[in-house]
Parts: structure tokens; C-alpha cells; sequence
């Protein structure tokens, strides 16, 4: 069987998870009368410190829904440049909500709230365009896993709120964030005033993110979420599985750090241009390959032909992430894998 470390997206439910997915209580949740996914979004508000919670079947849908109730049509959200709302999610805040983006960019996307604060133009009048928003992403995707520091996170509320900006925290991998700094997850929350967060990431779960805030921007999340042809029904199996992630796979993150790590060593072992395991502080590895000959497409092809799966995210740019199906004996046979297709290159 193929090792798959493309993303954490591809782990599969487990047996518990499956059964608290068959007896799960349901309803019409576009009525709101589905229980389960009803407690799910309460449960998950109440987690970061917020009024409510809608629940999404992707992140993307809850970053667009979020940012929709945040950034009117013709006004402009600030992001670091490669941040996921802006370079994975298809132009879908222009396409759907007639925003426009302008980022700043950031090593690794480490935030430094100074970046952020000198492009935001605030009120720029008739004819230039108004930042509304500032979106931080935590943990950074293609940043390699980078973690936001707390105190840059606080020096950006200080500094949006002196010029009457919102903050949107794209959190898909904020359980990542939690368990890597040990920062709560109520004081990442009080900085932002909209939050999307992933349940079918590194928590497991097949399907299905939370968007949080106060209940009038949720009331209105929801029109636009149906609006958007995610109304959902008899969604109580797929909350079921988020509450079954949360109870159960939260604190076991740490394993998958710890193996990202070890990878990270052995691959820096074989050649310590690809990357530095210093950075590597949650799941994801990401490597360089800017001073080798082959190209990300290639690496990926061979790994593949091996039986190992990772991804090819730029000419020179592999990631390879780590999740609950990868386990020790993976992480050895990974390894070997990289050590034959790089050491031939």
C-alpha cells in the first residue's frame, strides 16, 4: 500500500469515528433541526470564545463566508502573499463576493504585525480602494507549518482596531497551532472577529469546518451559505464525526509533529539544502529543491513510482505532510523511500 503524505486531507475514518457517525441523532439542518450539528457549532463557539458557529463542508466555503460578511463588494482584503485564501482558493473572494486582495510577504508566512499594518489603506475615499480586512492564516500551509506567535497576533488587533479593521484568522490548522505553542484556544480566538476552522485535516474527520463569530454575522453566514448551494440536510452524521475528532484527536497531533520533525532531519541528512529541520514545528515539511536538479514534478513522480505520494506545489517546491494514518513503521519506510530518490538524483 502506498504511504500518502500529500496532505492531512487523505486519512480515512476510523472505527470509532465511523461508528459515532452511524448512531448519530439527526434532522434537516437547513430547518435547523439536525442536534448534532447543532451542538457541534455550539460546541466549537464556545471553544474560541464566540457567539456561534456555522458548519461548512469545506474551508474554503468558510473562509468566502467569512470574509463576504467582513469585505463588502469593491473593498480590498490584506493577506501575506501566499497565504491560502488568496493562492488556493481559486479567486473565489472575487468571484463570488467582488473583493479585492493586496498582501505583503512574509518568510515562511511568519506574521510580523508591522508587514500587515503598512499596505492597510483604510477609508482611501472615491477613488482608490478601501481596505476592510486583514486575514492571518495559523498555522501558515505554505509557510511549512509556521506557527503565528501570540504577541504579533495581539500587536495586529492593537493596530486594526486603531484604524477600524477586522481581523479574519483562517484557522484550518489552528488545532496544529494549539497543541505545537500551548496557547488556548479562547486567546487566539479573542483577537479575530470572524474564525474558520477544519475538522478533516489533522483531526480526521472526512468532511466538514466551522465558521465563528457573532450570531448576527452566523444568521448571515447562513444565507449566503445556502445561497451558495451548501445547504445541508441530515448533516448530523458528518458533525458526529467533528465531535468525535475533538474529543479524540486533538492532543494526539503531537505525534504527527514529532514524526514531521524526524523527517525533516532525515531528509536534511541527505542533503541540507532541502530544508531546515529548525522550521518544522508542526505537520507540515516543506522542501526546496531550488539547488538540485530535479523538479518538484519529478521528485513527486518518482516518490510516487517508490510508493511514496507527496506534492508537487511549485517548480521547486514539494510538501510533504504528516496526519493520524502515518505512523512509525510509514515514517521508516518514508524515509528510505527519500534517501534512494534523492541520493540518485
Amino acid at each position: 500500500m502506498a504511504i500518502d503524505l500529500r496532505s492531512d486531507t487523505v486519512t480515512k475514518p476510523s472505527p470509532g469515528m465511523r461508528d459515532a457517525i452511524s448512531h448519530a441523532p439527526v434532522g434537516d439542518d437547513v430547518y435547523g433541526d439536525d442536534p448534532t450539528v447543532n451542538s457541534l457549532e455550539e460546541r466549537v463557539a464556545q471553544m474560541f470564545g464566540k457567539e456561534a458557529g456555522v458548519f461548512t463542508p469545506t474551508g474554503s466555503l468558510a473562509n468566502q463566508l467569512a470574509i463576504r460578511i467582513l469585505v463588502a463588494p469593491g473593498e480590498e482584503l490584506i493577506a501575506e502573499t501566499n497565504s491560502h485564501i488568496v493562492r488556493a482558493e481559486l479567486g473565489a473572494a472575487a468571484v463570488f463576493s467582488g473583493i479585492t486582495t493586496r498582501t505583503w510577504p512574509a518568510l515562511n508566512g511568519l506574521l510580523r504585525a508591522e508587514d500587515a499594518l503598512a499596505i492597510a489603506r483604510p477609508d482611501s475615499g472615491p477613488y482608490l480602494v478601501s481596505t476592510t480586512a486583514i486575514a492571518v492564516e495559523n498555522t501558515h500551509n505554505f509557510g511549512g507549518g509556521t506557527v503565528q506567535p501570540l504577541s504579533e497576533i495581539a500587536a495586529l488587533r492593537e493596530g486594526a482596531d486603531a484604524l477600524g479593521l477586522a481581523l479574519h484568522l483562517d484557522g484550518a490548522r489552528i488545532w496544529n497551532a494549539h497543541v505545537a505553542s500551548g496557547v488556548s484556544f479562547v486567546d487566539y480566538g479573542k483577537h479575530f472577529d470572524t474564525i474558520s476552522v477544519c475538522l478533516s485535516k489533522g483531526l480526521g474527520a472526512p468532511v466538514g469546518s466551522i465558521m465563528l463569530s457573532t450570531k448576527d454575522r452566523i444568521s448571515k453566514a447562513r444565507i449566503w451559505r445556502k445561497r451558495y448551494g451548501a445547504g445541508m440536510r441530515q448533516v448530523g452524521l458528518l458533525a458526529a464525526a467533528g465531535h468525535y475528532a475533538l474529543d479524540n484527536n486533538i492532543e494526539r497531533l503531537a505525534e504527527d509533529h514529532r514524526r514531521a520533525k524526524e523527517l525533516a532531519f532525515a531528509i536534511a541528512a541527505i542533503n541540507s539544502t532541502l530544508i531546515d529541520p529548525s522550521g518544522v514545528t508542526t505537520n507540515i515539511v516543506g522542501l526546496d529543491l531550488a539547488n538540485i536538479s530535479l523538479t518538484a514534478a519529478e521528485l513527486a513522480q518518482r516518490c510516487r513510482e517508490a510508493g511514496l505520494w507527496i506534492s508537487a506545489l511549485g517548480p521547486k517546491y514539494a510538501r510533504l505532510v504528516t496526519h493520524m494514518d502515518f505512523d512509525d513503521a510509514a515514517l521508516s519506510q518514508a524515509i528510505e523511500i527519500l534517501k534512494i530518490t534523492l541520493v540518485t538524483q
